[in-house]
């Protein structure tokens, strides 16, 4: 019988019926992964619903030329998105995920997860609450890839590191923005020669985030 301290992290479900914490109990894994490890690969079949109690992890869309795109993060306290669309429709993950800091996650197999939205109106109202945000998310980064220009996008990216020091290669940013590493670098150097941002090996400083601010319409 597995105990169910986790829910703290999770207080919408603090209120679950007897029941439904008996099943919880009696079925869910906890399970950790250190850094790169794979979650779930593109076309593969889903077999449980993911609650992430530590770490980060990222799920990305790969492209037929190998080109990346992020989607989203997950990190503690949250679900997958993807995940929980794969469970409520039956199909293969149409994405991949890869672990960016060591995660510690509660995975609900597929029956049980099945079982508590059938019984469960607390546990339903979750999953969907979850679901709801997450895919307004989505929602934001298609409006940002289609209707942004990559200048705005990647001043994005960077002012959403609180940190005056971002610590990514180019590569990595480029994945992140599903582009070229050269047109990320191409763009980099041109906030360098404006004074907005300094270039090292695998980081770039932020020395003029008001600029950068406004570049990202914030």
């Amino acid at each position: 019988m597995n105990n169910l301290n986790w829910l703290v992290q999770f207080p919408e479900l603090e209120n679950l019926d007897q029941h439904s914490k008996d099943l919880l109990a009696q079925h869910i894994r906890i399970v950790e992964a250190p850094v790169g490890t794979i979650g779930y690969r593109e076309g593969t079949p889903c077999g449980a619903y993911v609650m992430r109690l530590a770490g980060r992890s990222r799920v990305y869309k790969m492209s037929t030329g190998g080109r990346e795109i992020l989607l989203y993060r997950v990190v503690a306290g949250e679900t997958c998105v993807i995940t929980t669309t794969c469970l409520l429709g039956n199909s293969d993950y149409p994405a991949s995920t890869i672990v960016e800091e060591a995660i510690r996650d509660v995975l609900i197999p597929a029956t049980a997860f099945n079982q508590l939205m059938i019984d469960s109106a607390i546990f339903r109202k979750f999953v969907m609450a979850n679901y709801g945000a997450l895919i307004s998310d989505l929602i934001v980064l298609l409006d940002e890839v289609a209707f942004h220009s990559l200048d705005v996008r990647l001043a994005k990216v960077l002012v959403a590191e609180k940190s005056s020091q971002f610590s990514r290669t180019h590569q990595q940013i480029a994945d992140e923005l599903g582009t070229a590493r050269e047109v990320v670098s191409r763009q980099l150097k041109r906030l360098e020669m404006k004074g907005i941002v300094s270039l090292g090996r695998g980081q770039v400083q932020i020395i003029n985030r008001n600029a950068l601010e406004k570049l990202a319409n914030i």
